[in-house]
Order: C-alpha cells, then sequence, then structure tokens
C-alpha cells in the first residue's frame, strides 16, 4: 500500500525539480545577458570619455610645444640681426669667421639651420657648408625680408619632401640695408615625437593643406585627401574586423578603414590647426576585458547550478566558491584601480595649479632681492653722510653739512633712479641713451663708496687716460655696474693685510674699466654670473649684483668678463662701445636736413 502511494510521487517530483531548474537557468541566462549588455554600455561610455580626455590633453601639450618652438625661435633672427660680428663680416665682405659664429649660436638655439644671405641673396655663410654660395634672391624669405621691417615667417616646400619653416629678417646698420638673416626652424622632431604614440597627428596651415604629419604621405594634402589614401585591401580587412567587433563605437572618421575619434584644436599661429586620430582599441580591450570577467562569472554561476542539480561532492562546491571569491576580489581589485588613476589625475591637476603659482612667487622673491641688494649700498652711504651731518651742525659748521646734504640728496635719487632701473632684471627697458664720461661715472662712484674706504682703508690705485673717455648709454646704469665691482672688489681683500684695489681704465676699439684686487679670487667662474650665487657669508650678500650688472653691459651693447689674475686675486673688465663724436655729428646733420 505504502509502495503504491510513494512510486507515483518519484516521477512527479523529479519533474518539479527539472521545471525549477529549467526555469532557473532561463532566468539566469537572460540575467547575464542584460547584465553583459548594460555594462558594454556604461564602460564603454566611461572608457570613451577617458580615452577622449587623455587624448584632448595629449593634443593641449602638442600644441603648446609646437607653439612655444616658433614663438622661441621667432626672436632669433631679431637678436643676430644686431650681432657685431655679423654686421662687420657684410660690411666688409670677409665672411671667413661668419660660418663658425653661426655654428656656435645652432647648438644653443636648437634650429636645423642658419643661414646669412648678402643683397644679392647669395649664401655667404650658413651652418650647412653644404648650401654656402646657393642663390636665394628669388625666395619669399629672402624677397619679404627686405621689404619689411619686421621678422618674416614662411613656410615652403622642399624639394626633398615636407616643409621647411624659416624666420628671417634684414640686417640693418644706421639706414643701410646688408643683407638678411633667417633661421629654419626645426619642426620635423615634432612629428618624430608624435610617431611613438598610437594617435594619428597633423597640423593644418590657414589653406587647410597639412604641413606636419606623423605619415609622410599626408604632406601637401588636404585632410579628406590624406584619409582617402589607404591601401584598399587593408581597408577590407579592417572594415570587416570592425563590423565584426560587437563592442564598436560609433566613429568620427575612419583611417585606414578603422573608426577613430577624431579631435580637432586651433593653434593660435597664423590660422593653423592640429588634428589627432585616436583608436579605440584600447577601448574595446578594456571592456572586453570586464566583459570576460562577467561572462566568467555567470559561467561559474551555472557551473555551480549544475553542480547542485547533480549533487556533487562539497569539495566541489567549495572549489566553485573560492574561485567566485577570487573573482570577486579582482573585480574589487579593478576598482580601486580605477579610483587610484582618477585620484592622480586629480592631483596632477592640482600639482600644475601649485607649480604656476609657485613660478609666480619665485619671480617676485628675486625681484624683491634685488631690489633690497641694489638700495642697501646707497642707504649705508645715507646713514653715514648724516651721522657727519649732525657733528657738523653741533661743531656749527652749516655750510660742511649742507654739502652732505646735498649728497645725501643724490643718493636719494639715485635709489629713486635703481628702483626704475631694476625692471631691466626681468624685462628689457627702453630708456634714452646720451653720451656718458666713464672718468666722471668712475668718480661718482668712488664717491659712493667713500663710507667703505675709509672704514676698511683699502688701497685705491686708478690709472685714467687724460682724454675722456665717452661711450652711449645710460650714466645712472653704468655707475649702478661701478658701484657692484668696486664693492665685490673692497669685500674680496677683507682677508688680506693690505688690501688693494687698482682701477684702469683705458680706450681703444671699446671704452674698458679692469678693477682688479687682491683677494684669494673666483673659484666658480662657470655660476658666477648667475642670479643667487654668493661666496659671501650669509647677511653680506643674496648674489644678484654681478647678475644685474652683466644684464645693464649687455643692454648697453658691451661684455662684463672675469677672470683670475696671474699673481692672485680677481679681475673685472667692462668692455663698452666706445662714443664716436664725429657719427653722431654726422647723423645729427642727416637729421636736421630731413
Amino acid at each position: 500500500m505504502a509502495r503504491n502511494v510513494t512510486q507515483p510521487d518519484l516521477p512527479r517530483r523529479e519533474q518539479t525539480i527539472s521545471w525549477r531548474v529549467r526555469f532557473g537557468l532561463v532566468v539566469l541566462f537572460f540575467t547575464a545577458i542584460a547584465t553583459i549588455v548594460f555594462t558594454n554600455k556604461l564602460l564603454t561610455d566611461r572608457f570613451t570619455e577617458t580615452t577622449r580626455n587623455r587624448a584632448e590633453l595629449r593634443l593641449a601639450l602638442y600644441s603648446g610645444n609646437l607653439l612655444s618652438e616658433l614663438r622661441q625661435s621667432a626672436i632669433v633672427p631679431q637678436l643676430l640681426a644686431r650681432d657685431p660680428t655679423l654686421i662687420g663680416a657684410l660690411n666688409s665682405a670677409d665672411y671667413q669667421q661668419s660660418t663658425q659664429r653661426l655654428i656656435s649660436f645652432v647648438e644653443e638655439i636648437g634650429a636645423a639651420n642658419l643661414m646669412l644671405l648678402d643683397l644679392d641673396g647669395r649664401a655667404v655663410a650658413a651652418t650647412d657648408r653644404n648650401v654656402l654660395g646657393s642663390p636665394h634672391r628669388n625666395e619669399p624669405y629672402f624677397v619679404d625680408a627686405l621689404r619689411a621691417t619686421d621678422t618674416i615667417f614662411t613656410t615652403s616646400a622642399r624639394e626633398s619632401g615636407g616643409f621647411a619653416f624659416v624666420y628671417s629678417r634684414r640686417i640693418v646698420a644706421g639706414t643701410d640695408v646688408l643683407g638678411v638673416i633667417l633661421i629654419e626652424v626645426d619642426l620635423q622632431k615634432f612629428e618624430r615625437a608624435w610617431a611613438g604614440i598610437s594617435a594619428a597627428v597633423l597640423v593644418t596651415d590657414s589653406t587647410n593643406e597639412i604641413i606636419l604629419a606623423t605619415e609622410p604621405r599626408w604632406r601637401g594634402r588636404t585632410e579628406e585627401e590624406a584619409l582617402a589614401a589607404q591601401p584598399p585591401q587593408s581597408a577590407i580587412e579592417r572594415a570587416i574586423r570592425a563590423t565584426a567587433d560587437w563592442t564598436a563605437l560609433p566613429p568620427d572618421a575612419y583611417l585606414q578603414g578603422e573608426g577613430v575619434m577624431r579631435l580637432e584644436t586651433r593653434i593660435p599661429f597664423r590660422g593653423w590647426r592640429m588634428t589627432s586620430f585616436t583608436t579605440y582599441a584600447s577601448v574595446r580591450e578594456r571592456v572586453n576585458g570586464v566583459l570576460a570577467l562577467e561572462i566568467m562569472g555567470f559561467a561559474i554561476l551555472l557551473a555551480l547550478a549544475f553542480y547542485a542539480v547533480s549533487r556533487r561532492s562539497t569539495v566541489r562546491v567549495a572549489l566553485f566558491a573560492r574561485e567566485s571569491a577570487e573573482l570577486r576580489h579582482l573585480n574589487a581589485q579593478l576598482q580601486r584601480e580605477i579610483a587610484e588613476r582618477k585620484r592622480v589625475e586629480e592631483d596632477l591637476a592640482v600639482a600644475e595649479q601649485t607649480l604656476e603659482q609657485s613660478s609666480k612667487l619665485a619671480a617676485l622673491g628675486e625681484m624683491s632681492a634685488a631690489v633690497s641688494h641694489e638700495l642697501n649700498q646707497p642707504l649705508a652711504a645715507m646713514k653715514t653722510y648724516l651721522a657727519g651731518a649732525r657733528l657738523l651742525l653741533r661743531r656749527n659748521r652749516p655750510e660742511e653739512a649742507l654739502v652732505s646734504f646735498g649728497r645725501i640728496d643724490d643718493l636719494i635719487e639715485r635709489m629713486g633712479a635703481i628702483t626704475r632701473q631694476l625692471k631691466s632684471y626681468a624685462r628689457k627697458g627702453q630708456d634714452a641713451l646720451s653720451p656718458v664720461n666713464m672718468g666722471d661715472a668712475l668718480a661718482s662712484s668712488l664717491s659712493m663708496m667713500e663710507p667703505q674706504l675709509r672704514q676698511r682703508r683699502v688701497v685705491i690705485n686708478r690709472i685714467i687716460p687724460p682724454d675722456a673717455v665717452e661711450v652711449m648709454g645710460d650714466r645712472m646704469r653704468i655707475e649702478q655696474v661701478m658701484v657692484n665691482l668696486l664693492r665685490n672688489a673692497i669685500d674680496a681683500t677683507k682677508t688680506q693685510d693690505a688690501p688693494q684695489v687698482d682701477i684702469i681704465l683705458s680706450a681703444g676699439e671699446t671704452a674698458t674699466l679692469t678693477v682688479r684686487d687682491n683677494g684669494p679670487g673666483i673659484v666658480d667662474l662657470d655660476e658666477l654670473f648667475e642670479p643667487f650665487y654668493t661666496t659671501k657669508q650669509p647677511g653680506d650678500g643674496v648674489g644678484l649684483g654681478l647678475a644685474i650688472s652683466s644684464g645693464i653691459v649687455n643692454d648697453l651693447g658691451g661684455r662684463l668678463t672675469a677672470r683670475n689674475g696671474q699673481s692672485g686675486g680677481a679681475v673685472f673688465e667692462m668692455q663698452l662701445p666706445i662714443l664716436d663724436r664725429d657719427e653722431i655729428t654726422d647723423k645729427s646733420k642727416i637729421a636736421a636736413a630731413e
């Protein structure tokens, strides 16, 4: 009786379990499909946005570097057009040292080629000796440079392929045009750098012609022509592969049959534009990796369902559970890596802002230190003159006290001039120049140093020619250089029992002021004129005097040098162009006639 009751129940129970298992498998299947589709959409959008942001950042960096190189090279022709050696070579038609002069510049500038052309357009000096003597009379960079007063930029196609980017400027001596100096900018180095990434980059000019590109065959074409130039077989194969990929994204453009992301930015230079094409390969790989993990997870769940139905051993159940735990750990680790990358990107943005602010504060601190350094000397002299004037007034000697007050008034006027002139350390000034008697300026500088000379009892030997030595410059700035040189010489003799400073003023092709001391000499000549470099004790100086003095002398067309003397001590020489009175008179007559 019992057997008859239980036997019909067994098939019914088996059918019930089979129906539930089938329903669970169907639910699991559709859940897996829905999860994969949703994950694919979510991660594809997220990774695409990340890829686009990185491509935009890379494009901004590339365009910024390109613009920086162009602007930096634009200054070179203006500087070389004033080089006295090149001007002298064009005047005398002696070009023996001109090529070597240009070669010495090209390594510091980083240009592709430097070339000096005479009025006939002939290359008389060049860093590439193969082009010496070549004619350039009909080239746009020569013709336009002779007609214009500013620097001219020209883009021209090379016979060997690619484009040449040339800045040119005419060289003028007085009112006479002597020739043209030109610099070829090396923009091909950016193409070589861009070629190391997976994205394709091109630069077009205002006529939409490609002038720079990671693909050499694109140069000289428009963007549409460049994208159309692709091997047919390769394009078909890539198109089939892109169509077969079920995670493919809507492309912005097609490059060799593959859908790519197209980004474009404007370069603020003559209507240039930069375009990049980034593939979706990285997005697909990352999305497929996550989807593979999800599919694997659902496969494991399906295996666990079959295991429960087949009542396999608990060891196998524990194995699948452990594998599931490992997958969850990998998923959590992946989420942490994504969060860490986002945090690193945010920290990078904050670091860039902090760096920009730090550079501004450093420039402000440098200028403040320069002002403090240059005002220290007049303030010390004013203190000494005030003490002397107070003593003279107590002794009822007002006339002599008035002399001290007059010197104090000159020092106050000098301090005001220093605060105006110090701007030249960061930006070149446009002050008017006038004839300066170097002997009078030296006498004024020694008067400024009179309090220190009284305290130290330094022997000063002066050798000054009987005739006046004049230069064209700013007397206040020249005295500023003299005071800095004298103060350094006096400070260098602190350890000497018999301190001595020799001052020699001579006139030849240049007006030369030599200041020699009998101190220990100079240890590091290479860093001597660098800002904030000093060998003095803390509190005695900040290392700006020689840096400022060198900038002043360079602005006046001269140079400031230093060396160690043969018998010991340091020797500083300030050389300035000698004043030609006859030339000034001729120019005045010409100006009056006009």
